[in-house]
């Protein structure tokens, strides 16, 4: 499996806190199944993004992993904050937040809200030749409360990554409950851990996958645990993807899809 969403990089945000940390972290994540991991350190108003200072602790983490035996290739991304800054600075110099600088770009919404204009804002990154990947939409209270909010964003192209614990119902019945309707839907392109810690937010993505294959078939959970996330990493055209569905049609109403979605 590989994870594009990992605050693995010790010392940075608010993911591992020392380098000890980030070794116990990449151990777990190995032995998980995972084996390649994207290093991806906030970018927002609270934590700065320096790529210099990035690429000296990826550089450090790779040298303690390989002489601690531990079989995980490292990568750099970025976890952006939609912010107007952001955005500007990512269209100046697309490949300095992407995946390991090559256009795929995971791009962070509040937790409690939507900015304004993300339509044309995802339709700007494509144009910059980047290719947007909206993490964990199934935590954002406003899309858990509306999700057809998404559907411009995803007939445009946007990709869409799931939290694994989410999957689990760790984040909650809501988020729960509208991953696996993303899910169900074929809205999802990735699984990843969002990992940031060895306990409460753990690098983990095994028994999601498990549980993903048991509902929603192993084809599909091998796409979005492996084929895409590897082609992510690699950047890579993805392979091909299994068809989405309500995306061209009229959604229920927001009271009858709240009465499905406790059903499931």
């Amino acid at each position: 499996m590989v994870d594009l969403h990992h605050h693995l990089l010790f010392g940075l945000d608010d993911g591992a806190r020392d380098l000890e940390t980030s070794l116990t972290m990449a151990r777990m994540a190995a032995e998980d199944g995972i084996t390649h991991v994207v290093c991806t350190p906030h970018a927002n108003a609270k934590y700065e993004f320096n790529p210099e200072l990035n690429q000296q602790k990826i550089n450090t983490l790779r040298e303690q992993i390989a002489a601690n035996g531990i079989a995980l290739t490292l990568g750099m991304g970025c976890d952006l904050h939609l912010s107007y800054d952001n955005i500007q600075a990512a269209l100046k110099d697309p490949s300095r937040y992407s995946i390991n600088g090559l256009g795929y770009l995971l791009v962070e919404l509040p937790d409690f809200s939507l900015p304004t204009g993300l339509t044309e804002t995802f339709y700007q990154l494509r144009i910059a030749k980047m290719t947007p990947i909206l993490t964990h939409p199934e935590r954002n209270q406003t899309l858990q409360s509306d999700y057809s909010r998404m559907v411009p964003w995803l007939q445009g192209g946007l990709l869409v990554q799931l939290t694994a614990d989410s999957v689990l119902g760790r984040w909650g019945k809501k988020a729960e409950q509208l991953a696996h309707n993303f899910l169900e839907n074929r809205w999802v392109n990735f699984l990843a851990t969002d990992a940031h810690s060895t306990r409460s937010r753990p690098p983990r993505m095994r028994e999601a996958h498990a549980i993903v294959a048991k509902r929603h078939g192993q084809e599909y959970a091998d796409l979005i645990c492996v084929a895409n996330p590897r082609a992510a990493f690699d950047g890579t055209p993805m392979p091909p993807q299994q068809a989405m569905l309500r995306l061209y049609q009229d959604l229920e109403t927001k009271s009858d899809w709240w009465s499905r979605l406790w059903k499931q």
